[in-house]
């Protein structure tokens, strides 16, 4: 089949924004105006496109990312709305990874919000180029110029304004295109209103005159071209300017500023032109890099082509009770069909696609392949998950995975009958399968299965879920703080497993030293033997056992984490020796070793950002020092009051209920997971204590 879009024409874009910022409304204007719908759903009226979960049309909140395309002056636009809520960042993260480019959508009120900071930085983690869009002009309170200066201020952004709104608040009624130098009015109010394009009223020239000129010195630093005709005076041709700027986008040194009112159906067709104008192709891209799965320190490059060998990652996994299991996948070179069996470089196993589908929110179109820059979703894909590269069997390559945080908070659940039971496992398999983020284990001592998430929402929503979906009824414990343990010190353990019966024995014998290692290192084995004391093929058990130790928690049930573990010496028998003797001796050894290196709890940190009105800040600074948090600063944004701190996620739960109360409800804020820190001793006691543990923290 030939190609219907020539690459050069094609955007990948993602549409993100901090919550309740307006991104799935300016989504719904997009899609009517490119004629995908013929009706815009409103998420006020819960009646969204691409807010199709149940949850998400009672809470009006975006809960999980859609896919969706449509078509603008002969350009394929493949579009991910994202969700704005901190505890579905792992939404925003493997969107950002498949996306060429992006629409960070800004309040015209707040300006640059916590969650703005987010997904700003995950776009910077993912290279991805962008363009600003400020919403809400018509808000009580808005301000464009004050919104751009909080981009440049807290995003350390050079913005590139190429609009400027005509009025603000109830009085916005325009804006003023700068490269064309034109006024764009709408006349109407409904999503049917008529986009009109006149010349600059008198009382507005030196405002357009005096922005333009701002713009093309911004835009002269950093191109010759420019640069050229500025210093000469002469005028710079709409079609350079346009060429410049968007040179300065895919380079990311600048970010394009538009704005409007998406639910007043102002400036969407312009910003649909923007992404046109200013957002990359797959081609205007370098080369995607991976790695051969063989060798991963040899690196391997697929140009955007369709005759290049295939290669997609898939970076969402979804569920439907239709179809089966669905794989989205985004390609970056070739064109696969229907019927194709394809590579998992992850598995080494091979994949028969079974069919290909286009994506519309919920709905899926059957189509008959995939090709290069294509954003689709694959059935038949058994062993795929989040991250992996699905690549043509003859030219094998790993693509750049994707990484997510760790939860934070994880709850109890127990099915409330028997018949529950079954369901209850097969909704959590399907969610750990879906969300990465997502967590399910049994607890040894207990039996109690234990289920994990980035926040107190996120597990709500689950569970949810779990019981529309899979009519799962449940009894839910309190959420509780996901903590982990290291060790301060290093220690050393000498430890022989023996088991001798009428036939053959089990001999393990490990000596090994457990080390400390800066936050964040994770788990770290070195083997040091030497002269085969320990064969070689046992060496891999002894890592096992040693992994399966700290997995399962030595001093209070929570995974070690940060620590070394050297493998110095040991012995072995010539019969009785297994790979089992030795993973039971190294789990053994390890932990020895650990309650003698003054093992200490880690706790998870948040990061907070509170807005208030300045009146209760001496009420909310108080609250947090009871909360154990430490202010990291304080900032004033117009009439309000930011705070930035930092405090222990076992101090937040019921945060959002406090903090209403102490401010009349007028104050806000969002938090994050920032990093994990000692737990204090006195604080650590008392957990041991709870747990009904006789260890107990030395200072």
């Amino acid at each position: 089949m030939p190609r219907k879009y020539p690459l050069k024409n094609i955007r990948n874009i993602g549409i993100a924004a901090h919550i309740d910022a307006g991104k799935t409304t300016v989504t719904e204007r997009v899609l009517y105006y490119s004629g995908r719908v013929h009706r815009v759903g409103e998420v006020h009226d819960g009646a969204a496109t691409m807010d199709y979960m149940e949850q998400e049309r009672e809470r009006g909140i975006t809960i999980t990312s859609a896919a969706t395309a449509c078509e603008w002056k002969g350009h394929r636009i493949n579009i991910i709305d994202t969700p704005g809520h901190i505890d579905f960042t792992a939404e925003v993260e493997r969107c950002m990874r498949v996306l060429d480019g992006a629409i960070i959508v800004f309040c015209g009120v707040a300006g640059v919000q916590p969650q703005s900071e987010t997904v700003w930085r995950q776009a910077e983690k993912y290279k991805v180029p962008r363009i600003a869009f400020i919403n809400k002009m018509d808000r009580v309170g808005a301000n464009f110029f004050q919104a751009i200066e909080s981009i440049e201020h807290r995003l350390h952004a050079l913005t590139l304004p190429v609009q400027i709104p005509v009025g603000s608040e109830e009085n916005f009624r325009a804006v003023i295109d700068l490269l064309n130098q034109k006024m764009i009015t709408w006349v109407g109010e409904t999503v049917n209103c008529v986009q009109v394009s006149e010349e600059i009223p008198e009382e507005y020239r030196d405002d357009a005159h005096f922005w333009r000129m701002h713009l093309i010195e911004v835009v002269a630093n950093h191109d010759e071209e420019v640069l050229e005709l500025y210093l000469e005076g002469k005028e710079i041709p709409v079609d350079l300017l346009k060429k410049a700027i968007r040179k300065l986008c895919i380079n990311r040194i600048g970010t394009p500023v538009l704005c409007g009112s998406a639910l007043k159906n102002k400036g969407i067709r312009l910003t649909l032109d923007a992404v046109v104008d200013y957002l990359p192709s797959p081609i205007d891209l370098p080369p995607y890099e991976g790695t051969l799965p063989q060798d991963p320190n040899k690196k391997v490059l697929r140009h955007p082509s369709d005759d290049e060998p295939f290669s997609a990652l898939a970076f969402k996994i979804l569920s439907d009770p239709h179809v089966g299991k669905l794989t989205f996948v985004r390609v970056y070179s070739g064109v696969i069909e229907t019927g194709q069996t394809l590579l998992n470089t992850r598995t080494g196993m091979k994949e028969r696609l079974g069919r290909i589908v286009e994506l519309h929110a919920d709905e899926r179109t059957e189509i008959k392949e995939l090709r290069t820059g294509d954003i689709g979703a694959v059935i038949g894909c058994r062993s795929v998950l989040t991250g992996d590269t699905l690549c043509a069997p003859k030219h094998p390559i790993a693509l750049m995975p994707l990484t997510f945080p760790e939860p934070v908070v994880h709850i109890s659940i127990e099915p409330k009958t028997k018949a529950d039971q079954d369901r209850l496992s097969n909704a959590l398999h399907r969610f750990a399968d879906e969300d990465p983020t997502f967590r399910v284990r049994v607890n040894e001592e207990t039996g109690q299965t234990i289920i994990a998430g980035m926040g107190e929402l996120h597990l709500e929503i689950i569970i949810d879920r779990m019981k529309r979906e899979f009519g799962v009824e449940a009894h839910v414990g309190k959420p509780v703080v996901a903590y982990r343990e290291t060790i301060r010190q290093s220690a050393t353990a000498d430890k022989k497993f023996v088991r001798q019966t009428g036939g053959r024995g089990q001999y393990g014998h490990v000596v090994l030293t457990v080390e400390p290692l800066p936050r964040g290192s994770g788990f770290v084995f070195e083997d040091k033997t030497v002269g085969g004391v320990i064969p070689k093929n046992y060496i891999p058990s002894v890592e096992k056992g040693c992994k399966e130790a700290l997995e399962t928690g030595i001093v209070a049930g929570y995974p070690m984490v940060d620590v070394k573990i050297i493998l110095t010496f040991g012995s072995y028998h010539e019969v009785d020796s297994s790979d089992l003797a030795f993973q039971i001796a190294a789990s053994m050894a390890v932990k020895e070793a650990v309650m003698n290196a003054r093992p200490i709890l880690l706790e998870p940190i948040m990061r907070l950002e509170i807005d208030t009105p300045p009146e209760y800040t001496g009420d909310i600074i108080n609250d947090l020092d009871h909360r154990r948090g430490r202010m990291l600063n304080m900032e004033v944004d117009g009439q309000r009051q930011i705070i930035h701190a930092l405090a222990p996620l076992a101090e937040l739960f019921g945060y959002a209920n406090d903090l209403r109360s102490c401010s009349q409800g007028r104050a806000n804020y969002a938090m994050e997971f920032e990093r994990y820190e000692d737990v204090p001793v006195e604080v650590g006691n008392r957990i041991m204590e709870r747990i009904g543990s006789s260890y107990g923290f030395e200072p």
